[in-house]
């Protein structure tokens, strides 16, 4: 039974079993309405405040009473590889955006917020359209794939190696760790020996480009000086592996999910299909951020610590007390969002909280929503009659607490109708 903020009893639903995994907007709606502010106990047995109501999450996100410094849990749960990222402590990763506070976060972001520029972003845009139709020409011939793992996944991980300047040589390398992260959710040892793989790559790689530098981030980021105070391997090294981390998994996941979503409403679907047969794109900037709405790639902000004991939504939160703002729950809020379980491609006001809000609004979200305009305009273009394949099972939803993506999305289309790139 879970309290509710008025002190009523009620039942709760049933939270982190397969049937939630698959669908978990029911037991939010229930959330938002009888405990929007609710304290669970984790898979892991970590237990935490989940906030689920739009205001609520908004004000949580930019309150600087919730640290993300790990180190203020007061249980110090972390260290025994029950909080973060699997591995990152013992690969002297912990240095990166989601682990720090002001200042020290102001001086990395600014450090790093120079290959996100609008201008950066729209410079690499022919680089993500070329490697975007290079993996569709992989599997054009076919008439079926699965596009999690022949598409929404690749694309990405090269994305972000050119963007690094990870060589072409090492990108599979590179491929075979994220996949390592990627598919062994849950299997948290398989991560950190993945992190561990790419701590030393990054660590050599590093090196290689202080002798020979280039135009690329990981160079950007050791030429970089805030105030006459260059970063130190350790934070260029974590800096790397969580815009990595964060960058690939989350646009895997707007694209799957992206994906999944629209070949389940045909209608919208046919929608957005006609204007790009037209040539008009006008409509995937909206497409994009209403699919980020409905069903985005992050289903819990990563973690955060009260330092000192407050009040969120009426509920008393403890000083070192862990709390998970739940985007995927905020972003379907009847109050702030007309008719939130239906998808509406043409949504116009949709302030949804899909990359977050405040100072740690996720850095790379330009890039991750420039592939996903280009990934569906290809994809959807080229491939006029995609479709689920006929054979397909249930979609089946990778377990993890954060991010929320398919394990795969068989598809089908006819050969003879795919189109030649433009």
């Amino acid at each position: 039974m879970a309290e509710t903020a008025h002190g009523e009893r009620a039942a709760e639903p049933g939270l982190f079993g397969p049937g939630f995994v698959a669908d978990p907007y029911p037991a939010y709606a229930w959330l938002r309405a009888h405990a929007p502010v609710h304290r669970a106990t984790l898979p892991s047995g970590v237990e935490a405040w989940l906030v689920t109501r739009y205001r609520d999450a908004r004000a949580a996100l930019a309150d600087p009473r919730l640290s993300k410094n790990p180190s203020r849990h007061s249980a110090d749960r972390h260290a025994s590889g029950r909080v973060g990222i699997p591995g990152e402590r013992g690969a002297g990763l912990m240095t990166h955006l989601l682990n720090i506070d002001p200042p020290d976060h102001t001086r990395l972001r600014r450090l790093v917020s120079q290959a996100f520029t609008p201008r950066r972003v729209a410079a690499f845009e022919p680089r993500v359209r070329e490697l975007t139709e290079r993996l569709v020409d992989g599997f054009a011939g076919r008439g079926s794939a699965d596009l999690i793992d022949e598409f929404a996944f690749p694309l990405p991980i090269y994305a972000i190696c050119d963007l690094l300047g990870v060589p072409a040589e090492d990108q599979e390398d590179f491929r075979s760790w994220a996949g390592m992260m990627l598919h062994t959710s849950g299997k948290r040892g398989g991560v950190g020996r993945a992190v561990k793989r790419m701590r030393a790559y990054l660590a050599e790689l590093i090196h290689r480009k202080r002798s020979e530098p280039g135009d690329d981030l990981i160079s950007g980021l050791i030429r970089a000086s805030d105030h006459g105070e260059q970063l130190t391997e350790d934070e260029a090294a974590a800096m790397a592996f969580i815009l990595l981390f964060a960058g690939f998994e989350t646009t895997v996941n707007l694209i799957g999910n992206g994906v999944h979503t629209l070949l389940g409403h045909p209608a919208q679907l046919a929608l957005l299909q006609e204007g790009l047969a037209a040539g008009d794109d006008r409509l995937l900037a909206t497409a994009v951020e209403e699919l980020l709405r409905y069903d985005g790639p992050v289903e819990l902000a990563t973690w955060r610590f009260a330092t000192e004991p407050l009040t969120l939504g009426g509920r008393s939160v403890g000083a070192g007390e862990p709390v998970l703002v739940v985007l995927a729950a905020a972003d379907r809020d009847p109050e702030r969002f007309a008719e939130p379980d239906t998808l509406d491609l043409t949504r116009s006001d949709n302030p949804h909280l899909g990359y977050g809000h405040g100072v740690h609004y996720c850095l790379g979200a330009p890039l991750a929503r420039s592939e996903a305009r280009t990934a569906l305009a290809v994809l959807l273009r080229r491939l006029p009659d995609l479709r689920r394949a006929g054979d397909a099972p249930e979609p089946r939803w990778r377990g993890g607490l954060i991010m929320r993506g398919l394990r795969s999305l068989p598809v089908e289309f006819t050969p003879e109708r795919v189109t030649e790139r433009q």
